[in-house]
């Protein structure tokens, strides 16, 4: 949750398009939901917890496949993407199965995720190498230094986007990990975290670290789709992604340093700071 509110505010001070706002907030729905659900067990709350994950991917399906495509395309997707969340609430709903669920949201998001990287692969990153190469032959370099400065620059940010999605995919395979070896060695897990106790007990939940590492995996995603978007609209210059520590932080598109959003936002600062002049020298 703590997250899902990290990113609106992300979204909104930084001026990232709307769709990821939405974005975010079904993210947070989810872990409203979650929390909801496990505190009541009620079966409502299974629906919000459960369907909202359908939703959320659904936004970020229609983000990602919109781009640069028609008016009549986007109200076409996102009408289909509408009748199929319906469709999945209304069968989920009848069944109550929940591997329907799972399946549905598995296939939802791998389309997502896949098409996310043909983008990057066959889209971006061609467009991207010409781009400062071609920006490099008007420079005064030398030819050898031109064509370092060119792959440096452009692979440097597709090398960021992979670093991306390659935490997504091992955060999000921890997470299940854990919750299947938690199934299939249930009975074991509840006597060890018996003999352990509270509050060491609690590390020896599958589930609960299948909770923590998919929404940390989403997390990536979605911000791998904010970067995305922006360098797909030829913005990369006017935004960075700051990500300080692979392991350790997690990633966050922000303005550059030139960006006339962050000199705002710097302005904006210092004044709250009472005009002392300080200014803040990393977002």
């Amino acid at each position: 949750m703590a997250l899902g509110v990290q990113g609106v505010r992300t979204c909104l001070k930084y001026e990232h398009d709307m769709v990821f706002v939405i974005a975010y907030l079904g993210y947070l729905l989810v872990g409203c939901g979650s929390f909801a659900f496990h505190a009541t067990l009620s079966y409502p709350m299974q629906l919000v917890d459960e369907l909202s994950m359908i939703y959320t991917t659904s936004i970020l399906c229609y983000a990602i496949f919109t781009h640069d495509r028609s008016r009549l395309f986007s109200i076409l997707l996102g009408i289909g993407l509408v009748v199929l969340s319906i469709s999945i609430t209304a069968y989920y709903h009848y069944i109550q199965d929940p591997s329907f669920h799972q399946n549905a949201f598995t296939i939802l998001f791998l389309a997502t995720v896949f098409r996310s990287l043909y983008t990057m692969e066959a889209i971006l990153r061609p467009t991207l190498s010409d781009k400062y190469a071609n920006n490099s032959r008007r420079t005064s370099l030398s030819d050898k230094e031109a064509l370092y400065s060119s792959i440096r620059i452009d692979q440097a940010i597709i090398r960021e986007m992979r670093w991306i999605v390659a935490m997504g995919f091992i955060t999000c395979a921890a997470g299940i990990a854990a919750w299947t070896l938690d199934n299939l060695r249930c009975g074991d897990f509840v006597q060890w975290r018996h003999r352990v106790g509270l509050p060491w007990g609690i590390l020896l939940e599958g589930h609960g670290w299948w909770h923590l590492m998919t929404g940390l995996g989403v997390n990536y995603f979605i911000t791998w789709g904010i970067w995305l978007r922006h360098c797909l609209n030829g913005l990369q210059e006017q935004y960075i992604l700051h990500w300080p520590h692979k392991l350790f932080s997690l990633p966050v598109v922000v303005p550059s340093p030139e960006h006339a959003r962050y000199l705002k936002l710097q302005h904006v600062e210092n004044d709250a700071l009472g005009g002392t002049g300080l200014e803040k020298k990393q977002l």
